[in-house]
């Protein structure tokens, strides 16, 4: 059995929920395409044994606390952790409003085998998650070397350019990760980047 120490250090199961892009209908002339991005909702679960596939969320789906237990955590994101990483993983997850219900909470208590709660994680903390420090961008550098033509468009995109990702790059954000929670630390919680 590994230690809560050898978890962190050597594995980290890490998760976000991200708009990716903005779509404003009729106001995208040619030559603007890529400002004018269509949009779609879309999550993952990252580890270093391995990418995931993306989770899309219905369109027009709010992400409210019940959604985001009973489907997306549920019916999608658990199972593939637990295929991925059996009970070798430490859920990590940003401080949405759904992460943070009472509900949610309860849940990944019971389901995971370690949860950083959220009274153990700011709430507004993307220079902690590798999912916004380092993915998504990567991500977005790839899918949006030409415009964007429509969601379906977007969809295609991502789901190639997630097939593509180097794991790599998921390493090396995760790697990150106790590096930056130990800089925060020292920060004791305020800006931290000027300390990598």
């Amino acid at each position: 059995m590994l230690s809560n120490g050898d978890l962190l250090s050597h594995l980290s199961q890490l998760m976000s929920l991200h708009y990716l892009g903005k779509h404003e209908p009729g106001n995208c002339a040619p030559e603007r395409l890529l400002h004018c991005r269509p949009t779609l909702m879309v999550s993952v679960p990252v580890s270093k044994l391995g990418c995931t596939e993306l989770v899309f969320v219905e369109p027009g789906m709010k992400v409210d606390s019940r959604y985001y237990r009973e489907v997306l955590l549920k019916k999608q994101m658990l199972p593939i952790m637990r295929c991925i990483a059996g009970d070798t993983y430490v859920f990590q997850q940003d401080g949405a409003p759904a992460h943070r219900a009472r509900e949610t909470v309860q849940l990944l208590q019971q389901e995971t085998p370690q949860f950083i709660s959220p009274d153990l994680w700011p709430p507004n903390s993307p220079n902690l998650n590798p999912v916004d420090y380092r993915i998504w961008g990567w991500m977005q550098e790839h899918v949006y070397k030409t415009p964007v033509r429509d969601t379906d468009n977007l969809k295609r995109r991502l789901i190639d350019t997630w097939a593509s990702i180097p794991q790599s790059v998921i390493d090396d954000a995760t790697d990150q990760w106790t590096i930056r929670l130990r800089a925060c630390e020292m920060a004791r919680g305020r800006h931290f980047e000027h300390l990598l």
